[in-house]
């Protein structure tokens, strides 16, 4: 793993599949908690929405905390809290010291990608792009969000709904154990002399302000409280850019995002990119119960080759990085999910099963190939003093990502899933795909020049 220790890498993935399992794994307790809780079961989605919104401002806050308290720090207080949530959730006496459970979960799992990529450029010491460490974390990522649901329901299989957050317990345990024994004690990345004082509060709230109005309101298209959220997105985005043109230490650097358009352009390929992979991996397993007759196990295996050739991928992808850098990753992930969202247009009635696991192997490849090529032109584009925050931005756009998809489906299977919605979101898809084509090239292009 060249100069990043292995078990500084375990360390950290114990930490960053926190985040992902927890944001799925819930998804099978909905109908048990609206039941437990007596609440309507569109009500009960807020355990996931919440998580979604929370974790969105959460991952660049704490990147930037990381940055200027020191990664190690914050890290270890991220899985501190998240244990300690994990011990209180079960007592919550109402659904809404539930969602508020998950809305502290998500910040405090929100703190391990961010500054676990910190630690790693500080333990690689600007010896190239640590490819196999960034796949680890891919791959945990991956695999613990697709088998959350699964693990979930084993659970529930066994025990009661508490124990969905219960499990978090001797996970966290673990991940400080080790963290306290293999993780440097990094100095804070950029030293503002202020420690927390030279947070920009101010900052964080209109960016908080900013991104919780265009996601609620996203999550809520078609109601009239979607149309008054995304109304005041512009006006709130106005008063952070000049709030933070006006501020010594910005918390959403303006200037260095325009001084650095690479770092743009991987934040909205990786928000396209999960826009994609969300939208048909949610989307398939509708399509394929409600109109093929498939029952919900049979549909989450046409679907599993979907996430396992993407792990298989990953270390594939890791190691054309490790020979030939960053260049052919992405540009190969953007073709081939251009191919797979185009084979989605073939799907119909009559397609036998074969040919929708030929398919869904063809588009497992481009999740391994993109999160690897994007994950190192991260790495590659971010300045070294603001690695955490630009990490936690990074994982941000995933959420938007996300949410835009949750709205497409909402869109195209809006009374019942049909075989023109499922071809009407192919057809957005093949759109957004091509434009990641273009999109990796000319970024390709911009970073050789």
């Amino acid at each position: 793993m060249g100069a990043v220790p292995r078990r500084l890498v375990f360390a950290i993935v114990l930490g960053t599949l926190l985040n992902p399992l927890n944001s799925s794994m819930i998804a099978v307790a909905l109908v048990t908690l609206h039941r437990e809780f007596r609440v309507e079961l569109g009500t009960s989605t807020w355990l996931i929405s919440g998580f979604y919104l929370a974790g969105a401002v959460g991952q660049p806050l704490m990147g930037r905390l990381a940055d200027i308290l020191g990664a190690r720090r914050v890290f270890l207080t991220g899985l501190s809290v998240a244990g300690v949530v994990a011990v209180l959730a079960p007592l919550s006496p109402s659904f809404g010291w539930l969602v508020a459970a998950r809305v502290v979960q998500a910040f405090a799992t929100s703190t391990a990608y961010p500054s676990g990529l910190g630690m790693i450029r500080a333990a690689a010491g600007g010896k190239g792009i640590p490819a196999q460490a960034l796949a680890m974390m891919s791959v945990a990522a991956s695999v613990s969000a697709a088998l959350g649901p699964t693990i979930g329901g084993l659970i529930l299989s066994v025990a009661s709904w508490q124990g969905i957050f219960l499990v978090n317990v001797p996970i966290t345990a673990l991940g400080i154990v080790l963290g306290l024994r293999w993780l440097p004690d990094t100095p804070p990345s950029e030293v503002t002399g202020a420690g927390l004082a030279g947070l920009d509060v101010p900052g964080v709230l209109l960016f908080a302000a900013t991104l919780t109005s265009l996601l609620a309101g996203l999550l809520s298209v078609g109601s009239s409280e979607a149309w008054i959220l995304l109304a005041g997105v512009p006006l709130l985005a106005l008063l952070l850019i000049v709030r933070e043109l006006r501020t010594a230490t910005p918390f959403f650097d303006v200037r260095l995002l325009v001084a650095n358009p690479v770092l743009i352009s991987v934040f909205l390929q990786f928000a396209a990119v999960t826009f994609v992979f969300y939208s048909f991996f949610f989307g398939l397993p509708i399509w394929l119960e409600e109109v093929r007759g498939f029952d919900p196990r049979a549909a989450g295996l046409l679907i599993l080759p979907v996430t396992g050739l993407g792990v298989i991928a990953t270390p594939i992808a890791a190691a054309l990085i490790s020979r030939r850098g960053t260049r052919s990753s992405s540009v190969i992930g953007s073709v081939v999910l251009f191919a797979g969202s185009a084979l989605l247009l073939t799907f119909g009635p009559g397609t036998p099963v074969l040919g929708l696991v030929a398919v869904g192997l063809v588009l497992g490849v481009p999740n391994g190939f993109n999160n690897m090529g994007l994950q190192a032109a991260l790495y590659e584009a971010a300045p070294p003093a603001r690695t955490s925050w630009a990490a936690g931005q990074f994982q941000t756009f995933r959420y938007v990502g996300a949410i835009l998809s949750s709205t497409l489906l909402g869109a195209v299977f809006r009374q019942r899933a049909t075989t023109d919605g499922l071809h009407s979101m192919a057809l957005l898809l093949v759109v957004v795909s091509f434009a990641l084509v273009i999109s990796s090239l000319m970024t390709r292009r911009t970073m050789l020049s």
